[in-house]
């Protein structure tokens, strides 16, 4: 990798003087020299007749000329993007300038960083690169940096979060990565049983088993076939293999600067839980799990994709991982039912429903099969609604909607409407309570 200072800039205009800008890892225009060759690859499988058509009218010598274009070009491209693109941290941000004809410079504020994350594809870990991924407050889309070195990534991701946790530009350098203390590790033989015992596994496969040939019988057109029993095959592989492939190895580890995920078979990924941005916990208990007493934990992460915590992992310990990540918070061990007037509105499933609420957190249950706990902190109320629909009114019943900041919703449902009432107001005052006390969202404090 190569570093210049950017004291007469990219773009021949002044910048801070200590401010260094820094390319990319050289084996980047390998990966950007596909970009021209997968739009000729893209427009023959969307028109593979034209295609056809095309390349059976073209000599031999025509082809070789054509490869002795298209390659040379392709490289010229990948080598051009990447030398036109810079990164540079200053005192206040991280600038990205990418841009070969058409410039754009990103300016990402440090105190708006709430994650990093370093993945690193197959590929990339053979050639030991890796490729840095920030989730920013307010940013629908993680702006990253493709690809670095994978010691060079790791330090640029400890030097972005001590900026972000307020240290000084000249000490930043030397706090280096957090240390980080091991909490939880989920053995392949568990993760493997634990998809075989998942519902939604088994029901993926034998509906690519069985609808095939039904579709078979009823059409005789094999393209029908093929066409219905390609994507229900990648579903069926994508709820066992690709799961198992992706949560491989999947440790959860403390640090100052949050909850640390590793995982993966094949390609490697380093997630952070960014601190006080936890939203809404679920703990997921499929119906095959609970004689083993395992249970999921999902995340709803405000401005993040992160959403899995543990993929499979007994309760106590489970519960142990979320009292890391939502500190004070226990899991309530008994929710409340719905009367049974509730029977009159959601015949049978009524019984999976239930609410409860201690001084940290709004919880609320779903599901008979696939039971769900969902636990909000009462900080992270952004508002309180209730609903009742003319059915619920006859019978005296209505929902109260708890809405987070990850815009999701947590719903006490089937409850007394008086009940209804009173919960709605002392939600409402809990959560202005509990923001008045919440502690500010920072790294390694």
């Amino acid at each position: 990798m190569t570093a210049r200072g950017a004291a007469g800039g990219v773009d021949g205009v002044g910048a801070e003087p200590s401010v260094v800008e820094r390319r990319l890892h050289p084996v980047t225009p390998l990966r950007r020299a596909w970009a021209p060759i997968a739009v000729i690859i893209g427009w023959a499988v969307h028109d593979p007749d034209q295609a056809q058509r095309q390349l059976t009218r073209l000599t031999t010598t025509t082809l070789l000329i054509a490869v002795a274009v298209i390659v040379p070009a392709a490289a010229l491209y990948g080598f051009l993007t990447w030398w036109f693109t810079h990164f540079a941290v200053t005192g206040t941000e991280l600038r990205i300038r990418t841009g070969l004809l058409f410039r754009r410079t990103a300016h990402i504020r440090l105190e708006r960083i709430q994650a990093v994350d370093v993945t690193q594809p197959l590929l990339a870990r053979i050639a030991g690169v890796a490729k840095l991924r920030l989730d920013v407050v307010g940013a629908e889309k993680k702006d990253e940096l493709a690809f670095l070195g994978e010691r060079e990534a790791r330090a640029l991701r400890a030097e972005l979060l001590a900026r972000a946790a307020g240290f000084a530009p000249e000490t930043a350098h030397e706090v280096g990565e957090a240390p980080a203390r091991e909490l939880l590790r989920v053995p392949p033989r568990v993760l493997a049983l634990s998809l075989v015992l998942t519902g939604a596994t088994w029901g993926s496969l034998i509906a690519a088993l069985v609808v095939p040939p039904v579709l078979w019988l009823a059409t005789d057109s094999l393209w029908t076939v093929i066409a219905t029993a390609a994507p229900l095959l990648g579903t069926a592989g994508a709820s066992s293999v690709g799961r198992f492939v992706a949560e491989y190895d999947w440790t959860v580890g403390e640090s100052p600067d949050g909850l640390r995920i590793d995982r993966g078979l094949l390609d490697r990924s380093h997630e952070t839980v960014p601190p006080g941005r936890v939203q809404t916990v679920r703990l997921v208990e499929p119906l095959l799990w609970r004689r083993r007493g395992w249970v999921r934990v999902e995340l709803d992460v405000a401005g993040s994709s992160n959403s899995v915590l543990v993929p499979v992992a007994p309760r106590e310990v489970a519960e142990s991982v979320v009292a890391r990540v939502l500190p004070g918070v226990v899991v309530p061990g008994a929710l409340s039912r719905p009367g049974r007037r509730a029977g009159w509105c959601v015949p049978v499933w009524w019984r999976g429903y239930g609410f409860a609420v201690t001084g940290a957190v709004f919880a609320a249950r779903r599901g008979l099969l696939r039971r769900e706990v969902a636990l909000v902190p009462h900080a992270k109320v952004q508002s309180v609604r209730l609903t009742q629909g003319p059915w619920q009114r006859l019978w005296g019943l209505a929902d109260v909607h708890v809405d987070t900041g990850a815009d999701k919703t947590v719903t006490a449902r089937l409850r007394g409407a008086g009940e209804a009432g009173e919960l709605l107001r002392a939600q409402a005052e809990r959560s202005r309570t509990g923001r008045r006390g919440a502690l500010p969202d920072r790294w390694m404090t």
